[in-house]
């Protein structure tokens, strides 16, 4: 199962999260934390693809790309790999690592396993 995490600034649009996500590949699932579950963004991200949206815990993830800004309020370095990554479990790996929309308002990654 391939999962994409998604991260995003408060004012992005969906066109931002959508460039972002066909930059960083085909995901059978988003994932993000759950406060930006709750957007409407992100939400409307789901209604458009038809992937199920899973909200997850990010703060611990180790991931390979680090953004200090992300590392200093969320607890990782990367919330698009963390959200992947924390959605699949034990034994998940990043198979696209976090990519930037054109307008730099969003992030995703793709991350591949078996879901926990």
């Amino acid at each position: 199962m391939r999962v994409a995490g998604i991260g995003f600034r408060q004012a992005a649009s969906l066109a931002s999260l959508q460039d972002a996500l066909a930059r960083a590949g085909a995901a059978d699932a988003l994932a993000t934390s759950p406060a930006k579950a709750q957007a409407p963004v992100m939400r409307a991200l789901a209604a458009r693809t038809g992937l199920p949206l899973l909200a997850v815990e990010v703060a611990g993830i180790a991931t390979p790309t680090q953004s200090p800004r992300i590392l200093a309020r969320l607890g990782t370095g990367s919330l698009a790999e963390a959200a992947a990554l924390a959605a699949l479990g034990p034994g998940a790996r990043i198979v696209a690592p976090r990519v930037t929309s054109q307008d730099g308002m969003a992030t995703a990654a793709v991350a591949e396993g078996d879901p926990a």
